[in-house]
């Protein structure tokens, strides 16, 4: 059980020169603002004020499932009828909401003004307002904004829009100062304790995370900046670390043993640590991984799974899937493939595996019945229609709620994949009797 799992690239680069069937059509996606529901419980001095409509306001706590009587970190000004005749001056509004908002909550250092799809449609200028605000209220609290809008964004983009605001306002290090990692996505904080006690482990003690947990505990990014990217969906953080001077670590991603030990293995070579220190420090870990993965690939070898476009891991996930529990592609569509990010995904994937890019819903809709997979990974708008049909289905957005990064998690994740299967055996067995 402690064997060396080698990264070991399919014949022909796996998919890294596949075709890719791109599509441009009907969409059935979340919007960004369902970011906020993990973003508010990472970084603990932070509020989300989206500026949306009572729709809005309904999904975020439908999402998060915050009882009414507490005090989440999150809440919606909300745009009415007078806003939206132009009857009330939105900034004026908006000025008397963050007022107010920061009287009661002294703890907020970082408020973020969130848009959404009504804000965009009527203009409304969040950008001007969160300058504005922000030198009011410095230094105690910094105001930032981004989008979170569903007009033209699929729901993981709200963190890398989040991320990015926060780039431009981080500390700039010393030009002596030493090389530094810094781990970019938001994770559990159980996983973020872990992937930490791993890198001191292999040698990199000082490792730092964006988003950190406090506003004033945000690394220092410049030149000296290396950067390991824990989520595919970042390209536009990513962009603004290296305007910063940043450089990214080309890696896997660290979902299964597979990915885990080949994204270690990458940032310690990126810091002149060999392999063997990593196999060394990674030895336990990954043994306990392979065991509990063990009654899980049983269950999932040969099983085929069909993945509609929506959080972008769907790569990654279909990478675990396929090399580690034995599963069957039949098509891994995915909102964006940025192919910079995920060219080691993609030459570890099997080759001859179907690729889409975005999405046209009712054709993929007619590949998906054609192929008849035994399990269905998408939105939560398409699992009940689906399962009506027969199909058995996972929804996509449970896979960004809970921690599945690294060693001690891939069995969480595979039993993700898992549970319906059974579910639909129990049923099946419950019919027949």
């Amino acid at each position: 059980m402690n064997a060396v799992i080698p990264l070991h690239v399919e014949a022909a680069g796996g998919c890294s020169t596949a075709p890719v069937l791109k599509e441009r059509g009907q969409r059935e996606v979340f919007c960004g603002l369902t970011g906020i529901v993990w973003l508010h419980r990472k970084i603990q001095d932070a509020f989300f004020l989206v500026v949306g409509s009572r729709t809005c306001a309904h999904l975020v706590q439908s999402a998060a499932g915050v009882m009414i009587f507490a005090e989440p970190r999150f809440a919606t000004a909300i745009i009415d009828e007078r806003d939206l005749a132009g009857l009330a001056d939105a900034q004026d509004e908006l000025d008397r909401v963050v007022t107010r908002l920061l009287e009661r909550r002294s703890d907020i250092r970082t408020l973020f003004l969130v848009g959404s799809c009504p804000s965009e449609v009527i203009k409304l200028d969040l950008s001007r307002a969160a300058q504005r605000l922000s030198t009011r209220f410095a230094p105690q609290v910094r105001v930032l904004n981004y989008s979170g809008s569903g007009i033209e964004t699929t729901f993981t983009q709200g963190e890398d829009a989040c991320l990015a605001s926060l780039v431009p306002g981080l500390p700039v290090p010393a030009a002596t100062a030493p090389a530094q990692l810094v781990v970019v996505g938001a994770l559990a904080d159980v996983v973020e304790d872990q992937f930490t006690r791993l890198f001191a482990q292999i040698g990199l003690p000082a490792v730092q995370f964006l988003p950190a947990r406090r506003s004033d505990a945000m690394p220092a990014v410049g030149p000296n900046t290396r950067y390991l990217l824990a989520q595919p969906f970042l390209a536009d953080t990513a962009r603004a670390l290296e305007n910063r001077g940043a450089r990214r670590i080309a890696a896997p991603f660290p979902l299964g043993v597979e990915g885990t030990l080949g994204w270690l293995t990458a940032a310690a070579a990126a810091f002149g640590i060999g392999a063997e220190a990593v196999q060394a420090a990674t030895a336990a870990p990954r043994a306990r991984a392979e065991a509990a993965l063990t009654r899980h690939r049983a269950a999932l070898s040969g099983q085929r799974i069909f993945f509609f476009p929506d959080s972008q891991l769907e790569i990654p996930l279909a990478r675990f899937l396929a090399r580690e529990l034995g599963m069957q592609l039949t098509e891994v569509g995915t909102p964006y493939l940025h192919r910079e990010h995920l060219s080691e995904e993609l030459a570890l994937l099997p080759s001859g595996t179907v690729l889409s890019e975005g999405q046209d819903l009712e054709k993929q809709l007619d590949r998906c019945r054609a192929q008849q997979p035994d399990i269905v990974v998408c939105g939560l708008g398409l699992a009940n229609p689906l399962e009506a049909e027969g199909l058995t289905t996972k929804w996509a957005i449970e896979l960004v709620f809970s921690p599945i990064h690294g060693f001690e998690q891939a069995a969480d994740l595979a039993e993700l994949f898992a549970r319906p299967l059974r579910r639909r055996a129990l049923l099946q067995a419950g019919l027949a009797a």
